[in-house]
Order: structure tokens, then C-alpha cells, then sequence
């Protein structure tokens, strides 16, 4: 399974939409010409089953001694879940924040503290929500062999957030692939992106520079 393969599949399904003058904003506070919505992956069975024999075939490769594969909720979970039944291993799901009935679970499903979990999410873009993840269990007491994404934006943060975690991250495609096939296929014009390249050098705050200048 390629990276382009991912990419061009995400393209056709609209999971990834391109707004180069009319950008979008993600939960960190970060505007981007690019927004990722790959939770209608779910609606498009050839699509989800190339993801899932992918992250599979990634979590073999980087963390052979997981144990348990957890997913993020809510849109990591259904991917898990294939990923799961490809490797024949346990799974869970691991809440935003614990119940507030019940038992107050964060983790749902069996872990032990003895437990190699890879956690899958499907985007990253600074990581905060797989990192308060990464937290969770290992506040239960198991060990988090890494993380595998479906997409990644490649951003510095990112970097510097799983590398302060301590934490592996893997992903089956990114915004350097994303660039690659606009490139090749000529599906944006030079200048846009020649966006795409700038914000992803440096990311625009919760406004852009060029309004800033305005001010």
C-alpha cells in the first residue's frame, strides 16, 4: 500500500478539501488552507480496507510487540477496530476525558499493566488529542509502544509534542505526499501551491500575516 495510493483515495472520497485564499481553522487555533475530514473514510469500504491493511502493515513494521491496539475517540475507534481484527489482537478505546457516571472509566475494554499499546488516531496535526491519549494509559499503568495516524500534517509541533511525550509516531501519509500529488497531477495552480508550501514552512496563527499587516 503506497502513500499516494492513500492520498489519491482521500482526494476522491473529499477527505481532504483545499482552500488556499479562504482557509480554515483547526481546534488548536491554527488556520489552514488544507482541512482533513477523515471520518467519511467509514462510508467508502475499498478506501477504510486499504487504511486498515496499511496502519496494519505499519504497526507490524514499527511496534511488533504491541499487544493491544486502542483507539482515539471518537474518529480513531472504527479504525481501530479494523486495524485490531487485521492483526487478530485486543482492543480498547480511550475517551477524550473519563466518565462522569458509573465507574468514571477513561479506557474502555480489557488492558492490563502488562500491555504494549499502540494507539491509532486519524489525523495529527499538533497531536494534542492522541497525546492526552498516550497519558491516560499510561496513568492506568500500561505501556504505549507508539502511535499510528492515517494523515499527518508534518508540523514542527507535532514533532516537538511527541518527542517531548517520549512517544513514537508512524502515519500512512502526510502533507509532503499530499504536495507531491498536487505536483504531479497539476490539480493546483503554481501560486496556490506555492500556500500550501509557505503555511507549511510556517503555519499561520489564528490570524494570517498578511491581515495582521493591516491592522
Amino acid at each position: 500500500m503506497t502513500k499516494t495510493t492513500i492520498i489519491d483515495g482521500l482526494l476522491q472520497a473529499n477527505a481532504i478539501q483545499i482552500s488556499p485564499n479562504e482557509p480554515f481553522t483547526y481546534a488548536s487555533g491554527i488556520l489552514s488552507p488544507i482541512y482533513t475530514d477523515l471520518r467519511v473514510t467509514i462510508s467508502y469500504p475499498q478506501l477504510r480496507r486499504q487504511i486498515a491493511t496499511g496502519l496494519a502493515e505499519l504497526i507490524a513494521a514499527n511496534f511488533p510487540e504491541a499487544t493491544v491496539i486502542g483507539g482515539v475517540a471518537t474518529a480513531g475507534i472504527p479504525h481501530a477496530a479494523w486495524v485490531a481484527a487485521e492483526l487478530d489482537l485486543p482492543m480498547v478505546y480511550v475517551r477524550s476525558k473519563p466518565k462522569d457516571h458509573g465507574t468514571g472509566k477513561q479506557i474502555e475494554g480489557k488492558l492490563t499493566k502488562d500491555d504494549q499499546v499502540v494507539l491509532i488516531d486519524d489525523l495529527i496535526s499538533t497531536g494534542g488529542s492522541v497525546l492526552g491519549a498516550v497519558k491516560a494509559v499510561r496513568d492506568f499503568g500500561a505501556d504505549v509502544a507508539g502511535v499510528a495516524a492515517i494523515y499527518s500534517y508534518e508540523l514542527p509541533d507535532a514533532d516537538q509534542n511527541f518527542a517531548a511525550a517520549d512517544t513514537k509516531l508512524v502515519h500512512l501519509t502526510g502533507f509532503s505526499t499530499l504536495v507531491g500529488e498536487m505536483e504531479q497531477t497539476h490539480r493546483l495552480s503554481d501560486d496556490d501551491l506555492q500556500i500550501l508550501k509557505n503555511w507549511h514552512a510556517k503555519p499561520w496563527g489564528k490570524k494570517r500575516e498578511e491581515d495582521a499587516k493591516n491592522d
